[in-house]
């Protein structure tokens, strides 16, 4: 289902409109990142679209030009050789210009300001996030689809993939092969700066403890230290191990997130048993406040103040390794905005996509709790991924 002109446009005019009432001096967006691309354009290439103050749009394509044509409904599509083209055809004053400052490199901005007039360089990060942290129906759709799968992934479809002395990376080859075939689009994409991620985190007991740099509660040996995504060769499964695994499920570039814990060959202890449940317990807590015009940073601290000092120790992380928010926004990204987070203020809209991820650390163990994808609504979040569920016994 290809995105539609009408669509594009709502896409368009909200983010200008948010330029005109937060950053009224603004003349120029300039958007090159390719998933930033894909959301204003409906096509991912190597390019740049340029809107200006009255509304109006251009995308350079410097490849593919002919794939871009195919793909998006816009009618001011143009081929670019180098950026001497663009500023021939629109003008090299582009004002005060509003850039993807977390991925532009300085390298691209000074042969921008080789051919264009910039008066003032200012991020427009957070104001394309906002943008696309509020889903339409067509954005719904598509991870409504992502949830339903990722539901059936992990509910059904993982426990026959695991078997006694596999290791971490067969077991997360297979997975990913299951994915594919049951409609996953193949990457987990983030927008944090130089993250790399396969399918998420997955690990075989206290592998899911390990130390990692990526910005997660959970952990994983990996492959090894040039690669340390997927999992070990080494760590093979045996009898009474967790099995952590936390994904990402995507549908057309729309994204879900989940996590579920099993453990193999015995049942887990009552001591597991009762903090995973209070992980799920925490879930619905947080889902429950998920309404239009709550504030996440009071979310936050709701939830957080209720639990005693034991329960916190380890929660979020093992150790000193603790993430700071309880939930992040899905959408084109697995890490979005809003952000479940103390100091959070932007108020939640009818809509938001957002991930809730209570988990706690439990030594020598592994990881337990849970993560599911959730719709902002007036009736509290609408899960898209199932809920939360004990652990599964394999």
């Amino acid at each position: 289902m290809a995105l539609m002109i009408n669509e594009l446009d709502r896409r368009l005019n909200h983010l200008c409109s948010l330029m005109d009432r937060t950053c009224p001096e603004w003349d120029t967006v300039l958007i090159s990142g390719k998933v930033n691309q894909y959301y204003f354009t409906g096509t991912m290439q190597d390019g740049m679209l340029i809107i200006q103050k009255d509304r109006t749009r251009h995308y350079f394509v410097r490849r593919s030009y002919e794939r871009a044509k195919a793909e998006s409904p816009l009618t001011t599509i143009y081929p670019m050789e180098s950026y001497r083209d663009a500023a021939g055809m629109i003008g090299p004053e582009l004002g005060n210009t509003y850039l993807e400052t977390e991925i532009v490199p300085l390298a691209m901005l000074e042969r921008l300001k080789k051919y264009f007039t910039m008066t003032g360089i200012h991020s427009a990060d957070k104001l394309v996030l906002s943008v696309r942290a509020v889903k339409s129906t067509y954005e719904l759709e598509w991870m409504e689809q992502a949830g339903k799968n990722h539901c059936r992934l992990l509910r059904e479809l993982v426990p026959p993939l695991l078997r006694e002395g596999m290791s971490e990376a067969d077991f997360v080859a297979e997975l990913y092969a299951t994915m594919i075939k049951i409609g996953h689009h193949g990457v987990s994409r983030f927008s944090m700066f130089q993250t790399e991620m396969v399918a998420g985190q997955i690990g075989f007991g206290e592998s899911s403890l390990y130390p990692t740099s990526f910005d997660g509660p959970g952990g994983a040996y990996g492959m090894c230290p040039a690669v340390p995504l997927l999992g070990s060769r080494e760590r093979k499964l045996k009898k009474g191990d967790l099995v952590f695994v936390d994904v990402g499920f995507g549908c057309n570039g729309y994204h879900s997130d989940k996590t579920q814990v099993y453990i193999f060959g015995a049942k887990p202890d009552a001591g597991v048993v009762k903090a995973h449940r209070s992980c799920m317990e925490i879930e619905q807590r947080l889902a429950e406040k998920l309404i239009p015009g709550a504030i996440p940073s009071e979310i936050y601290q709701s939830v957080m103040s209720t639990l005693s000092e034991d329960f916190r120790r380890n929660f979020m992380g093992y150790g000193e390794r603790k993430v700071k928010f309880l939930g992040h926004g899905v959408g084109l990204h697995v890490d979005e905005l809003p952000v479940i987070t103390n100091g959070f203020l932007a108020e939640l809209t009818e809509n938001m996509v957002i991930a809730l991820e209570p988990k706690k650390g439990l030594p020598n163990i592994g990881m337990v709790g849970v993560e599911d994808t959730y719709v902002v609504s007036a009736e509290g979040g609408r899960c898209l991924t199932g809920g939360g569920t004990d652990i599964i016994e394999v």
